[in-house]
């Protein structure tokens, strides 16, 4: 990507952590503040908040070119009221024949003088950043949009894709010093941040299977309105927990079980009800979601005792979330649909973190009338769903994801220790690699936290072992080679073997050094 060249004046895009890119201009900092050690970075005066932050070039976007396409994704009021803002600054830049009056204190260019109130400095991922996201819209995260076939809904109501307004990943320096800082004069609640609605929206994906897509940061009302149904959730793993704790900000009524009761209790203090069994939740409540680790566990949740069939009635909704194989997946809707109950799969894509929030990518097939009565429920635990057409399809859409990412996070792996072993400097390959177009937001946390050795779980090692597994059987069942699977998935027991299943899936580092 071309080096942006910014100069003090200039009007940008700026994006910090995982909020949204809001309209700034670069300012001259305080005297007394020091520049962050690192990345090449500029001072910036967000309009709107008269809140400033250190912003790394990379994280910047000249402001004009770029205009109409961020006004397309976000539409929150303070957003609208910030790029208002703009608009004023250039009006008033106008009629003094292009010269400004600076509003940073009464410093010169060089900064001279620091501002009159003292700043706050706060790291990027604190609570009382919510002056750069609308009290209306969920936590954005860094993640870019996807290529799909499928119609992209901007926040305009336009038909066409969005265009591909890319911004490059986020690493964490090694110098300790080097952070985005946010020099705030007031402080908001964090309560204040209220996730935003989303609309669906029927469109075709290719000629095969109709997909719902939800537009992703786009308001209707300025907040969700939950269902008047009755909620069940089976299963408060990492990704359950998350989806949750969505469900119940967003004003839904949430029963919980979980096998060990005592992960229920925080729930129950956010306001969730207890079921002592899932035949009790199922009977008490209109749609149970269930979201458990692996196909033996979502069928002992149905079948076992005191299973979700025992309280399965005519109109009953049940909604199986966890990764499994389509034949497990089939199993479930018979056995819901023969006593009258309704069934739809609808796994998710995602981590602990993007489950908690709220952006997963949600997976659907089935029931279609279920799944529309899970619109609010979707809008609150994930930023898109798609509808795949019929039972089981999900399912393997699902499996070849994550084969995908499983297979990619093994390279990756490969990579990092065969830098090492060449005498090479892994911090180096993954510099060069996060400015290439293989950069993501998944690579460079994933090898962050294997330079650092942190493998606290976000997705389990065992359950990507596990997802490449089925995977790999799905393609046995197809009768088309999988090899690329095949050979992660022989890394990935190897890992298990190493005591590795319950650290996070890229402790596959692991058994590269083992």
């Amino acid at each position: 990507m071309a080096t942006v060249h910014l100069r003090i004046g200039d009007l940008v895009w700026g994006k910090l952590g995982r909020y949204p890119p809001w309209p700034g201009k670069v300012v001259s900092p305080p005297k007394d503040l020091k520049k962050p050690r690192g990345k090449k970075c500029h001072f910036v005066k967000f309009f709107g908040t008269e809140d400033h932050a250190w912003i790394k070039v990379e994280q910047l976007k000249p402001y004009h070119p770029h205009k109409e396409e961020m006004i397309k994704i976000n539409k929150g009021k303070r957003f609208q009221q910030a790029v208002d803002a703009v608009e004023d600054f250039l009006k008033k830049k106008e009629k003094q024949g292009g010269k400004e009056q600076s509003s940073e204190g009464k410093g010169d260019s060089k900064g001279k003088k620091t501002p009159t109130k003292p700043l706050k400095i706060l790291e990027e991922d604190d609570e009382d950043l919510s002056a750069l996201k609308d009290p209306s819209e969920k936590d954005l995260t860094d993640s870019e949009p996807e290529p799909s076939s499928v119609e992209r809904l901007g926040g305009l109501g336009t038909t066409g894709p969005v265009s591909g307004f890319k911004w490059e990943s986020s690493p964490v320096q090694d110098d300790p010093h080097f952070h985005h800082f946010l020099l705030s004069q007031t402080e908001k609640p964090a309560s204040s941040m209220e996730p935003i609605s989303k609309r669906l929206k029927i469109v075709e994906e290719d000629t095969r299977s109709p997909s719902i897509q939800a537009a992703d940061s786009t308001a209707i009302n300025g907040s969700i309105t939950p269902t008047d149904k009755r909620i069940g959730f089976l299963g408060l793993g990492l990704m359950g927990s998350g989806i949750v704790s969505n469900l119940l900000k967003m004003g839904h009524v949430v029963t919980v079980w979980n096998r060990t009761v005592e992960k229920c209790d925080l729930f129950i203090q956010e306001g969730a009800r207890l079921g002592r069994t899932p035949a009790e939740v199922v009977s008490l409540c209109d749609i149970t979601f269930s979201c458990v680790s692996d196909p033996k566990a979502a069928r002992d949740l149905v079948l076992g005792p005191s299973g979700v069939l025992q309280g399965i009635r005519p109109g009953k909704c049940y909604v199986e979330m966890s990764t499994v194989d389509p034949e497990t997946i089939t199993e479930l809707s018979q056995v819901i649909s023969s006593r009258g109950g309704r069934f739809l799969e609808a796994p998710v894509a995602g981590s602990q973190q993007v489950s908690n929030e709220g952006m997963l990518v949600i997976l659907a097939a089935g029931d279609r009338t279920v799944y529309e009565d899970c619109s609010s429920c979707f809008q609150a635990m994930g930023k898109t769903s798609f509808f795949l057409g019929e039972v089981g399809n999900a399912a393997r859409m699902m499996l070849i994801l994550n084969m995908v990412q499983g297979s990619f996070m093994a390279t990756i792996a490969e990579g990092l220790t065969l830098a090492q072993a060449t005498g090479q400097s892994q911090h180096t390959f993954l510099d060069i690699l996060s400015q290439g177009q293989m950069a993501s937001t998944f690579v460079d946390q994933k090898c962050q936290n294997i330079l650092q050795g942190n493998f606290k779980p976000d997705y389990y090692l065992k359950h990507i072992q596990k997802d490449l597994r089925l995977a790999i059987s799905m393609g046995d069942t197809a009768n088309h080679p999988t090899p690329m699977a095949a050979a992660a998935n022989e890394v990935y027991k190897r890992a298990k073997a190493l005591d590795q299943s319950d650290n996070d899936m890229s402790a596959v580092y692991r058994a590269y050094i083992h």
